[in-house]
């Protein structure tokens, strides 16, 4: 049987927390990204209401 030593446990601790890490990046990327998007298309739209619409 291996003897765990306290440098696997940390390693593996660290391991587990990067992994939750980047995920969470992932997640706020995706929120960003559709923010971003969604403002793009309300600032298109307002250009072209400027352009074609009425006074």
């Amino acid at each position: 049987m291996k003897k765990v030593t306290l440098a696997s446990i940390l390693m593996i601790l660290v391991s587990l927390s990067s992994c939750r890490l980047v995920g969470d990046i992932f997640k706020a990327g995706v929120w960003v990204g559709i923010l971003v998007v969604v403002v793009v298309v309300a600032l298109i739209i307002m250009i072209v209401g400027k352009l074609f619409g009425g006074r």
